[in-house]
């Protein structure tokens, strides 16, 4: 078992590599990988968590939102406003951009994401997942809602985690994919696929 590789050796790997993957986007990927897991025990909760059934709220998009839903898009905000490497969020969840307060440091990172693709599976136990992108922050400019509007091209990362008989998170920063399985019994991610 010694030669399995983690998501943080893989990470700090490629930040050593020819790559050389920014130190703040390294800790970005690893607190979004965190949230993950964190919505992946709730989702193997189920009605036992208590997470199951409608929120009695509307998206963006004016759908339904489930419970997982909010609870998804919390865990992501809470966990990513205080790092001190993004600068705002955008989510399907919610209406405007969420900017970091200032009582946290801005980063120079956007990040994008749909906490709970597929949520209306959720109480028929059909596989979800979180799908997330990475941008880089235009320098010398405030950040506004236009700041998100910019090519796939501009992507720095991007990825995805589905929840189902096993978590599965998928990784790429533009060169290859790499795949990580959610070893629930050490709560690590360990790469299954690297190409």
């Amino acid at each position: 078992m010694s030669n399995r590789i983690s998501l943080t050796r893989y990470l700090i790997e490629q930040q050593r590599g020819e790559g050389h993957l920014p130190p703040q986007l390294r800790l970005l990927i690893e607190v979004v990988a965190r949230s993950c897991k964190h919505i992946a025990v709730s989702v193997n909760k189920g009605a036992l968590g208590d997470v199951l059934g409608t929120a009695g709220s509307e998206n963006v998009q004016g759908e339904v939102q489930k419970k997982l839903d909010i609870i998804a898009n919390e865990v992501l905000i809470e966990a990513n406003e205080w790092g001190g490497h993004l600068a705002a969020m955008a989510s399907e969840e919610m209406d405007d951009i969420h900017v970091v307060p200032n009582r946290y440091p801005q980063g120079e990172y956007l990040l994008l994401f749909d906490p709970l693709d597929g949520s209306s599976n959720i109480d028929v136990n059909v596989s979800i997942g979180t799908i997330f992108s990475v941008l880089k922050k235009v320098d010398g400019e405030a950040v506004s809602t236009n700041s998100f509007l910019q090519p796939g091209t501009a992507q720095v990362a991007a990825g995805y985690c589905v929840y189902g008989p096993q978590s599965t998170l998928v990784l790429t920063f533009g060169r290859g994919v790499a795949m990580f399985t959610l070893d629930r019994e050490q709560g690590t991610w360990v790469l299954t696929q690297d190409q």
